[in-house]
């Protein structure tokens, strides 16, 4: 009869990832566990094949990469978990293409030894977080990054998403500007409801405004350039003078929405962005933006992920990093008035 990695699981009382990585030769497996897993393999006669002993896949699951900041993400991790001895496997949904529960699946099947969620379904306060609990019944370690559920049994690295946005507002109120719109995506998503109430105080210390005001000049719409551009073109109509996007690429979009009314930024028009993507101090203007701790939350996921597999899991606590604004060419002192359309303009 074949020995298995779950009989030297089972002998050794570990998980059968444990167990793989001790086989595999990766670190930290604790000295009294590796022994033990040792021990049972010579016990139980097994011989490791060359496929075997090959490096352990360890999934990274992301939404679409044409937001910089996933792909930016994705090599921190994978370097990473590379220096470790894993081979990262990079999984990446796409519009009509595979979905997060196919990814997974594909995942297990192979034989993946954990997985990183990026702004996954964990993120979406309207999903069934079933599926994760499917997960620990497999025994399959995994982390979730950028939005936090205390539904799902699992450590959780995000950014402060309230406190990133109270920065941005603190930063265009202290320009003059009166009036500031939040350009978000929708709702039921965790890091935009925390962005919602980042808002609120951050409006309601700097400007005096009512948690209604502030709601007036909300606007939610999608995390794409598009998506921006509809945002702040709404946002526009209601006077606002600034505008807090919550993605680089929908403050491209705002930039847009303003210059097609013929208004200057940041002479007419403040953006501020969130994520400071690669190549966004390079754009027309450079863009002022909240810079996510992605180096510090790459490293986080896979320490914890890392320490899951080896057996001693970090309790399912979410690691919360403050971010950083970053000011550029976006934004300027106010104009007084609101947004002015250009003949208004002195």
């Amino acid at each position: 009869m074949t020995t298995r990695l779950a009989d030297i699981a089972a002998q050794a009382g570990v998980s059968k990832a444990t167990v793989s990585r001790v086989l595999n030769g990766a670190r930290g497996v604790a000295s009294g566990t590796r022994d033990s897993v040792l021990a049972a393999r010579d016990a139980l006669g097994y011989e490791q094949s060359a496929r075997q002993r090959r490096a352990e896949l360890v999934g990274l699951i992301t939404p679409e990469l044409h937001n910089p900041v996933f792909p930016a993400l994705a090599q921190v991790m994978g370097q990473a978990l590379t220096r470790q001895g894993y081979t990262p496997v990079l999984a990446t949904q796409t519009p009509g293409g595979s979905t997060e529960d196919e990814l997974t699946r594909m995942l297990v099947d192979r034989g993946a030894a954990g997985i990183v969620f990026v702004s996954g379904l964990h993120a979406d306060t309207s999903a069934d977080t079933g599926r994760y609990d499917r997960l620990h019944e497999q025994h399959v370690p995994f982390v979730l990054v950028n939005g936090h559920s205390p539904a799902i049994r699992a450590p959780s690295v995000s950014p402060d998403d309230r406190a990133a946005v109270r920065l941005a507002v603190a930063h265009l109120a202290e320009l003059g500007h009166a009036r500031i719109g939040l350009a978000v995506g929708p709702e039921r998503f965790v890091p935009v409801r925390r962005k919602m109430e980042g808002f609120r105080t951050g409006v309601r210390e700097h400007l005096g405004l009512t948690a209604e005001a502030a709601g007036e000049l909300v606007e939610h719409s999608l995390f794409t350039l598009e998506g921006g551009q509809a945002a702040a073109a709404a946002l526009l109509d209601r006077g606002c003078t600034a505008i807090v996007c919550a993605s680089d690429m929908m403050a491209l979009g705002a930039v847009r929405a303003a210059r097609q009314r013929g208004l200057h930024v940041p002479g007419d028009v403040s953006v501020v962005g969130f994520d400071d993507s690669p190549l966004i101090a390079f754009t027309d203007p450079p863009l002022t933006t909240v810079r996510q701790p992605v180096k510090a939350m790459g490293q986080i996921a896979v320490d914890a992920l890392l320490e899951e597999m080896a057996g001693s899991p970090p309790p399912p606590t979410e690691f919360v990093l403050m971010p950083e604004l970053v000011v550029r060419g976006s934004t300027a002192a106010g104009p007084h008035g609101g947004a002015q359309r250009p003949a208004e303009r002195r």
